[in-house]
């Protein structure tokens, strides 16, 4: 464990089966819940005490954004990604599967269409019947060690007639890819050859591991950042998904225009706890921030191990981000049906891989984002499973 990492912090088991929390409550209480995607670990000290700090003010009047909540937000994404942005390209939403949806209502029609990769974040197949637009779907395709690329091909030959806007999603829910500088240039030569608007969810970008390093697409060049939409939060950051702040990034002016123009009166003002959060976490952050880092490395390094070691006819290539990973069940026997599997044999509820599209059928995605006491207890119910079938 490196220097100044707060194991203690991360290793302590929170409990959250009173808290109304999804991840803890839709299972009864003998099955260990891996499967959301948000942590089990407290948030950062700063959140936690700027949160009680106004709580015990006792009013919550209307009120205004910090003054310095835009300068917090510049300084953050100058600072982790070198990408320079200015006030008036900010707007501030609910969520990133918000934003995504704002995004395609803004400046899609009925009946365009979207292209994304699966297998992917659930709510990306939603935009079909939310907003009644075509789901495009290009799968990312695996090489023979089992790592996701992205091909060029099968996107052109999946662009349609009336494909307006792709829809990326790096670092990638649920694979774990970080998409390289010449994967994102890909994309990026691709949108603009189409004249495609692209949407970016980015919400993960906090949350790599060396040597991988998050690229926010839209920094690439000019022309790609006049056509994209920007979306990242702290929620997964900084484990404040709860308190619903998220930030999208506009830098065409006419596309900000038409943002506010279309969600004037829909969209709020954003929740004063959230906005107070956000500062804090994005203020004060850092070093817990760069512990956790090193505490998520070091359960995904235990989660390689363990798979090698003992769950050999599972496969899983390191995630190169997130705190997912995903277990590729297609050599097991109960291959049609892991999660199933898992959950009445194992009692542990992953993600279901067939919410993930078509390609992801014999797959499960675990979330390792909890104290690694969990993490082996949740393993070891695993083997054990698989143990009692063979």
């Amino acid at each position: 464990m490196n220097r100044g990492v707060m194991t203690e912090n991360f290793d302590l088991f929170v409990d959250r089966t009173h808290s109304d929390a999804v991840k803890w409550s839709v299972y009864p209480k003998d099955i260990l819940p891996m499967w959301v995607a948000d942590m089990d670990f407290l948030s950062p000290p700063a959140v936690i005490k700027t949160l009680q700090n106004r709580v015990n003010h006792g009013v919550f009047g209307y009120t205004f954004n910090p003054p310095d909540l835009d300068e917090t937000i510049v300084t953050w994404v100058n600072d982790h990604y070198h990408m320079p942005i200015e006030s008036k390209e900010i707007l501030y939403v609910p969520g990133v599967v918000t934003g995504f949806n704002m995004v395609a209502r803004a400046f899609l029609k009925d009946g365009d269409g979207v292209i994304f990769q699966p297998p992917i974040y659930p709510p990306f197949f939603e935009l079909k019947k939310n907003g009644g637009f075509e789901n495009h779907c290009v799968d990312l395709v695996q090489n023979k060690e089992g790592r996701y690329e992205i091909d060029l091909a099968a996107l052109e030959k999946g662009l349609r007639p009336n494909t307006r806007m792709f829809l990326l999603c790096n670092p990638h829910n649920p694979t774990g890819r970080v998409f390289s500088q010449m994967e994102m240039e890909q994309i990026a030569d691709f949108c603009s050859y189409h004249d495609l608007l692209l949407c970016s969810d980015e919400i993960h970008c906090d949350l790599v591991y060396p040597p991988a390093r998050h690229i926010p697409i839209m920094s690439l060049n000019e022309d790609i950042a006049q056509r994209t939409v920007m979306l990242f939060a702290p929620s997964k950051t900084f484990n404040i998904a709860g308190l619903g702040f998220s930030v999208m990034i506009i830098k065409n002016e006419k596309m900000m225009e038409r943002m506010k123009k279309k969600f004037a009166g829909i969209l709020p003002h954003p929740d004063l706890l959230a906005v107070l959060a956000a500062r804090a976490a994005y203020q004060e952050g850092s070093e817990w921030l760069a512990d956790l880092l090193s505490y998520l490395k070091t359960n995904r390094d235990y989660l390689l191990d363990y798979i090698h070691t003992e769950l050999p006819d599972i496969k899983l290539n390191a995630p190169e981000g997130t705190y997912l990973a995903w277990l590729d069940c297609r050599e097991t026997d109960f291959a049609k049906d892991p999660y199933t599997f898992f959950l009445e044999k194992a009692k542990v509820a992953l993600n279901d891989g067939n919410a993930f599209g078509e390609a992801g059928k014999g797959f499960v995605r675990l979330n390792f984002g909890c104290p690694r006491d969990v993490l082996r207890k949740g393993l070891e119910r695993m083997r054990n499973a698989m143990l009692a079938v063979q």
